[in-house]
């Protein structure tokens, strides 16, 4: 069977209530991995260290990791990571919970000075944000900006439209909900409910009712039996009464009941869940203590169980990235029925005011007149209630009246409706025609999603053809020897890219190499301005520098740290221009919104941080003596991109040359986009560009990519 990726609804419920135990820790650290794994370090009083990992990438998961499972602390921590450090240090979490009954987990922090929340969106390309205690943004991995919702820096977290949730809905809901169905049960657990196909089948078993029953042939009997197989998860759920699986699939040994150090404990995970499943009955189960314990167990080998096996070509998994699409085009579906049904409902609200126009109008001239004459809320609802008694039919219709909110809610026709006193029946009405117009520009908005995903999904199954394909020519070519030119792969369609890199001693700096090869270094801020003059400028370097106030020292390097200089190097015109244009760009004269600028060059040996006699030189500022070769209206010009051999990296600079070595580039200009927004743009424009968006999210996070844009706004070059 395929292995498990993500945390089902239940299983976060189940998380969530043992993540509670886990209050009062106190945060120490935080740390952000390429692959958007968020590591929490905490110190408790009781427990010592503890490490919450939360996966929001290629496994969407959240688990507290044993201290040797936990991955080295990345070298570079990213902006994200010391926003959090910045937040979190001292703070204690006071509770885990999962946002209705979704793939949402929220953790909240206390502090003196403030409360923070980061929620984890593990659901599609999963999500991180950090709000603060108004609950507005105050950062995230990915900026999302629907028709259904915002999630961006500065505005205030907007969660997805709540799911049902069959928890807590009583039987009457639940059995309205099921009959909405046009499909089988099974079909109507997995989506309209939330539960996902593996729960939808383990509850039918449980209630030992037929999957594929049809919802136009179910009654009653079904109904309650899948609602009290429900009913008993929650309760197991709600009081915590776990019984953890680590699930394997057999191998052909016997059967040892469960005993961890069994032979058939080797086999490979392929499931973790917070009780035992009647479903995983030709699975082998290991039992855990706590939950996290299980999935600890399970996502930290995850990797090791799953490497493919095939002769060294690492086949991706098409067949759970095929079922992926098409659960997440069911949810589509689903949420569009519940968009419809729900603008359907607020139009036939609107309808019915105007047919009882005469009863609506009564009511809301009632009470706008008893406050006219300044009776309190609570009287006149104490009227309605008198009028009730008496048989009145307005006062029959009142539900109740809400003086904070100055409305009313009453029955009319088949619905209650709430409604504001201060209207007429004429603008609540519009109210209601307003708010179906609403839900169906997300209706709109879902459909465009669904388009969406129906592509990709069309794109996985042409890359598996087209795999399937090439594995069919490689059996028949078995024995011949087969050499490719990594000059002519294509690696924007390669299903899986290799990762290979070094770390540079000039990577602490803005770089790139030339045209021709020769490294330009440049200060990031004053400090580095002079470490560069001091410690890398040696004979044989130039020096550049834009005219304009607030620049880089940039050196365009002749030879290498370890290298002796030879007077027969000369470096060739269009490095040196690009080394200008490199001086310009990333000067204030890209922060000004300009297009151009002046720069110029000197020889190493002019330049020194010894002022003339009477002047003061500032940290990162120097003297230049003799004469100069000045750059006129240079263009400013970046762009950033990937590498894929011989190394895979980010790059980024003058466009030339970084398009020369760059499998794909992206090209900025002067423009109003912020920086970290520019880089968040351009990092899902490369993971749209590779097949391989694991690759992408290993060597180009948006902090990487901020590396290499201008200081100051920005905007991509279409």
């Amino acid at each position: 069977m395929d292995p498990k990726r993500e945390l089902t609804s239940v299983d976060l419920a189940a998380l969530a209530g043992e993540l509670d135990r886990y209050t009062g820790a106190r945060v120490e650290k935080a740390y952000l991995y390429p692959e958007d794994i968020l590591r929490l370090k905490f110190r408790d009083f009781d427990r010592g260290r503890i490490e919450l990992l939360v996966d929001v990438g290629e496994t969407k998961h959240v688990r507290v990791a044993d201290p040797e499972n936990v991955p080295p602390a990345p070298e570079r921590p990213p902006n994200f990571a010391m926003m959090l450090r910045n937040r979190l240090a001292g703070a204690d979490l006071v509770e885990a919970s999962q946002f209705a009954f979704d793939r949402i987990l929220q953790l909240r922090f206390e502090r003196e000075d403030d409360s923070t929340t980061i929620v984890a969106e593990l659901f599609g390309e999963g999500n991180l944000a950090v709000l603060d205690g108004t609950g507005s943004v105050v950062d995230c991995l990915e900026t999302v900006r629907l028709k259904s919702r915002t999630v961006a820096p500065g505005a205030q977290y907007e969660f997805p439209d709540a799911r049902f949730d069959p928890r807590t809905a009583d039987f009457e809901a639940f059995a309205a909900r099921m009959d909405d169905s046009d499909t089988d049960i099974v079909r109507t657990l997995a989506t309209r409910l939330n539960f996902g196909g593996l729960w939808g089948e383990e509850l039918c078993t449980r209630a030992g009712v037929s999957k594929t029953l049809d919802i136009d042939e179910a009654g009653e009997a079904e109904y309650r039996a899948v609602y009290d197989a429900i009913q008993r998860l929650d309760d197991r759920l709600t009081a915590a009464d776990l019984d953890p699986r680590v699930y394997h699939e057999r191998g052909d040994g016997s059967d040892d009941g469960g005993d961890r150090d069994s032979e058939e404990s080797t086999a490979r995970r392929v499931d973790v869940t917070p009780v035992p499943m009647e479903e995983h009955a030709a699975l082998h189960p290991v039992a855990f203590e706590t939950f996290t314990d299980a999935l600890d167990d399970y996502f930290t080998n995850f990797e090791a169980d799953h490497e493919e096996d095939d002769g060294g070509r690492d086949r991706p998994d098409f067949a759970a990235e095929i079922e992926k699409q098409k659960r997440i085009i069911q949810q589509q579906e689903s949420a569009i029925e519940d968009f419809e049904a729900q603008a359907r409902q607020e139009r036939e609200k609107a309808e019915t005011l105007y047919a009882n126009y005469d009863l609506v109008d009564e009511v809301l001239s009632t009470v706008r007149s008893a406050r006219e004459d300044g009776t309190p809320w609570a009287d006149i609802e104490a009227r309605f209630e008198e009028g009730a008694e008496r048989g009145i039919p307005a006062a029959e219709a009142v539900r109740s009246v809400d003086g904070s909110e100055g409305t009313v809610t009453m029955d009319v026709g088949e619905y209650t409706v709430t409604l504001r006193v201060a209207d007429g029946v004429e603008k609540n009405a519009d109210r209601l025609y307003n708010e179906a117009k609403r839900v169906e520009e997300k209706k709109d908005g879902a459909q465009e999603a669904i388009a969406e995903t129906r592509e990709q999904l069309a794109r996985v199954k042409e890359r598996r053809d087209q795999w399937d394909a090439a594995e069919t020519e490689d059996d028949e070519s078995e024995g011949e020897e087969m050499v490719e030119e990594e000059d002519d792969i294509d690696w924007l369609s390669r299903s899986s890219i290799p990762v290979r890199a070094s770390e540079q001693w000039y990577e602490r700096f803005r770089w790139f190499h030339t045209s021709d090869g020769f490294l330009v270094i440049g200060g990031r801020n004053a400090d580095e301005n002079e470490e560069i003059v001091k410690k890398y400028l040696d004979r044989g370097d130039l020096f550049f520098h834009a005219q304009a106030h607030g620049g880089p020292a940039t050196v365009l390097k002749a030879t290498g740290p370890s290298e002796s200089y030879d007077e027969d190097i000369t470096i060739p015109d269009r490095s040196r221009e690009e080394a200008a244009q490199f001086a310009v760009s990333y000067s204030s004269v890209w922060k000004d919104g300009k297009f151009a600028g002046d720069a110029y060059a000197v020889g190493a040996d002019q330049v020194s941080k010894t002022p003339e006699s009477g002047e003061y030189l500032e940290k990162g500022g120097f003297a230049i003596r003799g004469d100069r070769t000045y750059y006129r209206d240079v263009a400013v010009g970046v762009a950033v991109g990937i590498t894929c051999q011989p190394e895979t990296r980010v790059i980024g600079g003058p466009s030339e040359p970084i398009e020369d070595r760059a499998e794909t580039t992206i090209e900025v200009e002067p423009g109003k986009f912020a920086q970290n927004d520019v880089a968040k743009r351009a990092y899902r424009e490369f993971r749209e560009r590779f097949t391989d968006e694991s690759f992408v999210r290993k060597v180009a996070s948006p902090d990487r990519i901020q590396e290499f844009l201008p200081p100051g706004t920005s905007r991509i070059v279409e």
